[in-house]
């Protein structure tokens, strides 16, 4: 944060605010912001602002689960324009910060309307990327697990699908339920949609890992099946 005093100001007032939630914590907003500074010359963008808004970006999570999810950033949006002032920032700076924070998420499907909204959607999407977007999405899997209701009509909610956990009969994606459904539903469309040419590079080289992974987890995961249809009878 060298040259950037308002960002230490503003830091400790987010260390305070966000929420314990292992998938957007304060690591996330952390990596968020070193990319957010890197990529904001490209963008034409101010830094300054560009990691302001990644600091703020998640002040405010919304449960995965619920229906309202797609307002988070618009949440974080309005915690983040009563900070803002608190660590420096004028009125004209919080407004385009704060309409950075209020297009960014993916579950919106805004596009970002100046210079650092661009910045911020790709810096946070290209960490739902990779290995640490993969520890992520298991994350917030688990805790949309402990969310579901008690009364759940449909299958419990596990990391894949029991019997078709790549989706290859073309069954319905249910990412809501099934870790890695969110994949398709998402985390594999991200590299098409970055803005940037860092971005795109930096996305495309972590596509290719999840491709690697997906493989991988693809005969882990047949091989488990293969298992279960050869004994069908109860284990121990």
């Amino acid at each position: 944060m060298d040259g950037f005093g308002r960002h230490r100001l503003l830091l400790d007032r987010v260390a305070r605010l966000t929420p314990p939630d292992l998938a957007h914590d304060l690591q996330h907003v952390m990596r968020v912001y070193r990319w957010a500074v890197r990529l904001a010359p490209e963008a034409e963008a101010s830094p300054d602002l560009c990691g302001a808004a990644a600091l703020v970006h998640d002040l405010v999570s919304v449960p995965k689960h619920l229906a309202i999810r797609p307002l988070g950033g618009e949440r974080s949006a309005a915690a983040a324009a009563g900070l803002l002032p608190e660590a420096g920032y004028s009125l004209d700076e919080s407004a385009v910060v704060v309409d950075a924070v209020a297009t960014h998420s993916w579950s919106r499907g805004l596009a970002p309307r100046n210079p650092v909204g661009v910045v911020l959607q790709d810096a946070d999407r290209i960490d739902a990327l990779g290995a640490v977007g993969m520890l992520r999405n298991a994350a917030v899997a688990e805790a949309m697990s402990r969310g579901r209701p008690l009364r759940d009509d449909g299958p419990p909610a596990a990391l894949a699908h029991p019997v078709d956990p790549l989706a290859e009969t073309g069954r319905p994606l249910d990412d809501s339920r099934y870790a890695l459904d969110h994949w398709r539903v998402k985390l594999l469309k991200l590299r098409d949609g970055m803005h940037l040419p860092t971005a795109r590079k930096e996305a495309s080289r972590r596509h290719a890992w999840m491709l690697v992974a997906l493989t991988q987890l693809s005969t882990e995961l047949h091989i488990q099946l293969s298992a279960v249809a050869d004994n069908p009878g109860p284990v121990g």
